[in-house]
C-alpha cells in the first residue's frame, strides 16, 4: 500500500471516529447533574444479581463478553511473547550461574512477603464479587507474590516453584472454563454468558451466580498468563546465550 493510499485509509478513520465522538459528547449528560443513566442502570442490575460489587457485576455480568475479549487478547498476548522469544538460529541455553547476591534484609522480607502476597492474591480472586477486588487484580497480585522468589535472588527457586507446563495447562483451564460458562448460559439461560447459577443472598461467598465462578475462572487464566510472560522474559535474560555468527 501507497504513502498516498495509507493516507487516505487514516482520514477517512480519522472523520468517522470524529464524527461519532462528536454525536457522543453532544448526547451526553450535562456535567454535575443528578442524571446518570449507565450508573443507575449498572447498579440496579448489580442489585437484582446480588452482586455487591458493582464493578464485578459489569466485568463479569452485564457486560461479560467484553471481559472475553480482553482474556482473550491476555491470552494472545502469552502466545505471541512465547512465539517471538523462543530460541533463534544463533541462540543456545546456557548453565544456570549464581546471581549477583542480594542484601541478607532483601532476601529476608522476599521469602517473608511471598506467602503473604500468595495468600492476598487468592484473597482478592475468592472475594472479588463481595469486595474490591476480582480474578484480573487478584491473578496479577497471585503472580508478582510467586516472583518475590526471583527478587529475594535465586532463580533456580523460582523455575521450581513455578513449572511453566503446569502454568500452560492453568492459563488454558481458565480461558477455556469462562468459554464453557458461557456456553451454559446459553443452554439454560438463553443468551452467552447468561447469569444462571442461583443468585444467593447477599454477604454469602456463594453468592451472585455466575459472577463468582468467572471471576475465579479469570484470576486462573490471569495469574499462569502473567506467570508464563514474565517467564519468557526472564529465560532470556538468564539462560539464553547468543551465538557468534559464522
Amino acid at each position: 500500500m501507497t504513502r498516498t493510499a495509507r493516507t487516505i485509509v487514516f482520514g477517512v478513520g480519522a472523520l468517522c471516529l470524529g464524527v461519532f465522538l462528536v454525536l457522543v459528547f453532544l448526547r451526553m449528560p450535562e456535567f454535575g447533574g443528578s442524571r446518570h443513566a449507565y450508573r443507575d442502570a449498572s447498579v440496579g442490575a448489580a442489585l437484582r444479581q446480588v452482586t455487591p460489587n458493582v464493578v464485578a457485576s459489569i466485568n463479569f455480568d452485564q457486560r461479560a463478553l467484553d471481559t472475553l475479549g480482553e482474556e482473550i487478547i491476555l491470552f494472545g498476548s502469552v502466545i505471541g511473547a512465547a512465539t517471538l522469544l523462543r530460541l533463534g538460529e544463533h541462540e543456545r541455553r546456557r548453565p544456570l550461574t549464581p546471581g549477583e547476591s542480594v542484601l541478607p534484609s532483601t532476601r529476608l522480607l522476599g521469602y517473608l512477603l511471598l506467602p503473604v502476597l500468595v495468600l492476598l492474591g487468592l484473597d482478592v480472586i475468592a472475594h472479588g464479587h463481595l469486595t474490591p477486588g476480582g480474578g484480573f487484580q487478584g491473578g496479577v497480585v497471585l503472580a508478582s507474590g510467586v516472583h518475590l522468589s526471583y527478587l529475594a535472588g535465586s532463580y533456580r527457586a523460582l523455575r521450581r516453584l513455578r513449572p511453566l507446563d503446569w502454568y500452560n495447562y492453568a492459563e488454558a483451564l481458565g480461558a477455556g472454563a469462562f468459554v464453557a460458562l458461557g456456553c451454559a448460559g446459553m443452554v439454560a439461560g438463553g443468551a452467552f454468558l447468561a447469569n444462571f447459577l442461583p443468585h444467593g443472598q447477599f454477604t454469602q461467598l456463594f453468592s451472585t451466580g455466575t459472577v463468582a465462578v468467572l471471576s475465579i475462572a479469570v484470576g486462573v487464566a490471569v495469574t499462569a498468563g502473567a506467570v508464563v510472560l514474565l517467564a519468557q522474559f526472564l529465560e532470556q535474560a538468564m539462560a539464553v546465550q547468543a551465538e557468534e555468527a559464522g
